[in-house]
């Protein structure tokens, strides 16, 4: 199995944030055909809860996360950690300040699960 992997043997952790269990499936297994380990959260709280408890190389955001909620607290706390992400979203109209606030690359919904990934994992191998 190919992928991106760290100096020691563990692969890359993948953090997949989306409140909706299909798409949060879909991309779950993107990120293990990518080679890397997805670690899905469906609210703010489990994903802050991973963020906090693992070591997380990437992450793939969903913006809006329905009763008010959005992934503003999460991409802060990754961005404060040097963690590239996506904020993947298909509220671009209607959160177009906040999102373009939080930085992070945008990919707009519906985009294929494979180039989520691909992206998210895009700077990751600029690293290396």
């Amino acid at each position: 199995m190919t992928g991106m992997h760290h100096a020691s043997s563990e692969p890359c952790r993948v953090l997949v944030l989306d409140d909706e269990p299909l798409i949060l499936l879909d991309l779950e297994f993107a990120v293990e055909d990518a080679g890397c380990k997805p670690l899905t959260a469906l609210d703010l709280m489990e994903a802050l809860s991973i963020v906090q408890n693992n070591a997380i190389s990437a992450a793939i955001l969903d913006v809006s996360l329905g009763q008010g909620q959005t992934c503003e607290q999460v991409a802060r706390t990754l961005a404060a950690m040097g963690v590239p992400y996506v904020l993947h979203t298909g509220d671009l109209d209607r959160m177009d300040e906040a999102v373009r606030r939080l930085g992070g690359t945008l990919v707009p919904k519906p985009t294929p699960a494979a180039v989520v990934v691909a992206r998210a994992l895009e700077p990751l191998a600029v690293r290396q």
